[in-house]
């Protein structure tokens, strides 16, 4: 079992650069394909404004400069993606299965498409057999992070959401967050390729974090059926804040992966009024696989 093809979002931030990073450390791993998607915002989408009571010069003219400000930052995306697979060293560029097959390491290649990021993301996603996307910016909340939840969401795949500071190594330490949901169980399904090469697992639960679904040592018994060792640890939340606690066990455990289901509870719920998931994805400092 491993992961064959990787898809990164790749926008220019920072965080993106991060992800890029990442990502490699994933290909590398597991001898991956990563392929850089860089989504253009389309220029024919402000096109609906003449609704709004502007004249057709104006609109023709917001639709060039869109369409010039968007291909500015393609190319400065692009220029970020020649730059990185030119020091990087050990990563072969190809277009196709055959080419990377005779590579004898990781593998990256580069598009750039004009449309709605979050649709065009999550839709390609569903050909990849994991997508890696920027942790969100510092600042930022987590419920503007399109593409994140779109992945998520609407493409049926996992996502591993970067840190903002590249990890030394991914998956050699790795917590289960468990809480008897089908996304969590999703999420472990998902794991088994790292699972498998972990030197040391720990499946972290709480009363305040479980929901109804079977317990930790159903799961661990699961595991033990693919030949995997795992130890259970009941963690305890921070201050009421079980997302708190959660990260405080990861940190004990000193892991690098971080398994969980997301939004268990409605998204909408979770970014009201905060949550587990919301408080992972706005304060995790090591890579994250989830599924929905």
């Amino acid at each position: 079992m491993a992961y064959r093809r990787l898809l990164l979002p790749l926008t220019g931030t920072a965080a993106g650069e991060a992800a890029l990073s990442t990502a490699l450390i994933a290909a590398r791993i597991w001898q991956a394909h990563v392929h850089c998607l860089h989504v253009r915002v389309d220029a024919r989408d402000v096109a609906p404004l003449a609704g709004e009571g502007l004249s057709g010069a104006m609109i023709e003219e917001m639709m060039a400069a869109t369409e010039r400000e968007s291909g500015d930052r393609a190319g400065r995306v692009r220029a970020l993606f020649e730059r990185f697979t030119s020091a990087a060293g050990d990563v072969t560029l190809a277009d196709n299965p055959d080419t990377a097959a005779k590579s004898q390491g990781p593998t990256l290649s580069f598009s750039s498409v004009a449309g709605r990021e979050e649709e065009v993301v999550a839709q390609q996603s569903r050909l990849y057999d994991m997508a890696v996307v920027p942790h969100p910016e510092a600042g930022e909340d987590v419920s503007s992070s399109d593409a994140l939840h779109a992945v998520l969401f609407d493409s049926g795949r996992p996502v591993l959401i970067a840190p903002r500071e590249v990890p030394q190594d991914i998956g050699t330490r790795i917590c289960i967050a468990w809480n008897g949901t089908a996304e969590s169980a999703a999420a472990v399904a998902a794991a088994l390729p790292w699972l498998h090469k972990a030197g040391a697992i720990r499946i972290l639960t709480a009363p305040e974090y479980q929901r109804r679904g079977p317990a930790a040592e159903g799961i661990e018994a699961y595991l033990r059926w693919h030949g995997i060792a795992v130890e259970i640890v009941t963690f305890k939340p921070q201050t009421r804040e079980v997302g708190a606690g959660l990260l405080g066990a990861v940190r004990d455990f000193d892991a690098d992966l971080l398994v969980m289901g997301a939004y268990s509870h409605s998204r909408l719920r979770q970014l009201i009024l905060g949550g587990v998931t919301r408080h992972v994805l706005e304060n995790a400092d090591i890579p994250v696989l989830m599924c929905r």
